[in-house]
């Protein structure tokens, strides 16, 4: 079980995960989104290799388009 607190919100998820699990987790796949973990921004090349840890506070922000 891992614990994560999500735009200041906690949420727990059976097994540890890293970035792109995450996004999968959320339903966030082919949106354009920025992540930041711990107050650093995480670049979208290292989604697939950054474990989160127990506790991680993440933001993200999804891109909306319109006029």
């Amino acid at each position: 079980m891992i614990a994560l607190i999500i735009n200041g919100r906690p949420r727990t998820f059976p097994a540890p995960l890293n970035v792109t699990g995450l996004i999968e987790q959320l339903e966030l796949q082919g949106k354009r989104i920025a992540l930041e973990r711990n107050g650093e921004i995480v670049p979208r090349s290292k989604f697939g290799t950054m474990e989160l840890s127990d506790g991680d506070a993440l933001e993200i922000v999804v891109a909306v388009g319109g006029g």
